[in-house]
């Protein structure tokens, strides 16, 4: 008999083999794993649109507040909270009045959502006074009269206090580099880094 003939010719070759019996349990198992995730895991649950309850660390202390999840950590410190230190200009995360620290960084309190804010300590321009207790920045402002309209001012102090707690005692263009994200329409600049300079030179920043 030729060895390319089969053996059994009168025998039909079964459909069945190891190879597709193999193929066809792996795929079952894919399709029951997938079948069997609970629905609340496949999709996160909603929050909103109506007001949700929420907890802000803000200068140490916790705070309440009902808010819309649309509503931005600016909004809902000036609005909800009576923090009206950082100021709401542009709105739009490009002059930097409203800036704040979170978490240990200098961000937009507009560009932020309240919501998202839960769990990480915020710092305002309120605590550079708090306790009795002024922060060197405040009478370096004062004295180089780094303030004129006042509306850009919490913003770079508060910019200012994060760039001395990355770096303690900058160089001039340290700080013309960590100001880059503040705008003053007044065009103080000057005046504000030599406020900043002057208060680093005291060795303090807490």
């Amino acid at each position: 008999m030729n060895d390319l003939e089969p053996k059994h010719p009168g025998k039909k070759k079964s459909a069945f083999s190891r190879r597709g019996f193999l193929q066809g349990v792996g795929a079952g198992t894919t399709a029951a794993g997938v079948l069997s995730v609970p629905a609340e895991a496949q999709a996160p649950k909603a929050i909103g649109p109506g007001a949700v309850p929420i907890t802000l660390t803000i200068n140490g202390k916790a705070m309440q507040a009902t808010v819309e999840p649309r509503v931005t950590l600016l909004d809902c410190m000036r609005h909800y909270m009576d923090l009206t230190g950082a100021k709401r200009v542009c709105d739009r995360g490009t002059c930097g009045a409203c800036t704040v620290i979170m978490g240990g960084k200098v961000i937009y309190a507009c560009s932020v959502l309240a919501i998202d804010a839960q769990g990480k300590q915020i710092e305002t321009i309120e605590n550079l006074t708090a306790s009795g207790k002024t922060h060197p920045l405040v009478p370096a402002f004062v004295k180089h009269d780094a303030q004129q309209c006042g509306y850009c001012t919490p913003g770079f102090v508060m910019a200012a206090k994060g760039l001395l707690d990355r770096t303690p005692s900058p160089s001039y263009d340290q700080v013309k580099d960590g100001l880059g994200g503040n705008l003053c329409r007044c065009g103080t600049y000057v005046g504000v880094r030599q406020a900043v300079l002057e208060a680093a030179k005291g060795g303090r920043n807490g």
